[in-house]
């Protein structure tokens, strides 16, 4: 049976499916010599060459991979793309490398949002998370600078027209902060882009701070530094792709419990410590 050729490629690991849709849009995929277009239908097997970016590419070495899940924790300052023209530190600079497969994110946060930011080899995993039917709660603590009072709050509770279309908050909470500087606890169904700084602006309230902490029922590990990043074990991997409507995992790449702590712990630093290097050669290379 035929699949859209951007399922294939998403469930192969290359990728969302949104991803591969906008690289076929671009002209950078092929099938058999051929340039895809949106819509194309294929039946996977070997004897089909598939290239992005005039690289032979396989449809099926992420088939039988096991399902991995990072929860990384977002600085400011990191862009959510793989490459940047500029030289900018973005948020796969820190991950772990993989051989067989690529790190795909679930969703993205702007330049300017920390927070926690989930990474998965499964194509088809991501793609069904970040799909607004599936309305997967996001959570975020935001500090506010301007007046709000009960009528704003309202209005963020019942509705506001943005450009894009209306929007809400399903819960406002308020958790702390004095004068015009306060912070809050929200939660939305939806990754529009910039979604939570456009719902207070529309009141004329300006964020000054947003941390994302929760994504469904999984939140942002406790003592995880920024930049840090940590690999989900079998359990809260399964309850992402039950959430979705994918069959359960019976395997984890994640050592065992014995050892998990120093692995984590390692991880950490290594992935920190390389980051800095990093950035640290950047700005070297943008100064010249």
């Amino acid at each position: 049976m035929s699949e859209k050729l951007q399922k294939v490629l998403a469930r192969a690991g290359h990728g969302s499916r949104r991803e591969i849709e906008a690289m076929i849009v671009a002209g950078r995929v092929s099938v058999n010599g051929k340039l895809a277009t949106l819509g194309d239908r294929i039946e996977a097997d070997k004897s089909l060459k598939i290239r992005i970016d005039s690289h032979l590419v396989s449809v099926t070495e992420s088939v039988t991979e096991v399902c991995r899940v990072l929860a990384y924790y977002k600085p400011e300052g990191e862009l959510c793309t793989r490459n940047d023209p500029e030289g900018r530190p973005t948020v796969f600079d820190r991950l772990p490398k993989l051989r067989a497969a690529r790190w795909i994110a679930v969703g993205r946060l702007d330049i300017n949002t920390s927070g926690l930011l989930l990474f998965t080899t499964d194509g088809e995993l991501a793609n069904r998370l970040m799909h607004p039917s599936r309305e997967v709660e996001r959570e975020y603590a935001v500090r506010v600078f301007g007046q709000v009072d009960d009528e704003k709050l309202r209005q963020l509770s019942k509705g506001v027209q943005l450009e894009d279309g209306p929007a809400s908050f399903k819960t406002i909470k308020f958790t702390g902060g004095e004068g015009i500087n306060q912070w809050y606890t929200v939660t939305l169904t939806e990754g529009r882009n910039r979604e939570v700084r456009r719902l207070w602006e529309a009141v004329g309230v300006q964020v000054s701070r947003l941390i994302r902490v929760r994504y469904g029922d999984i939140d942002l590990p406790k003592g995880l530094p920024r930049g840090g990043w940590t690999e989900l074990t079998l359990e809260p991997v399964n309850y992402l792709r039950e959430m979705v409507g994918l069959q359960a995992e019976t395997v984890s790449k994640v050592p065992l419990e014995k050892d998990r702590r120093r692995t984590k712990a390692n991880q950490i630093r290594r992935a920190v410590k390389r980051h800095s290097q990093v950035s640290s050669t950047r700005r070297s290379n943008t100064k010249r």
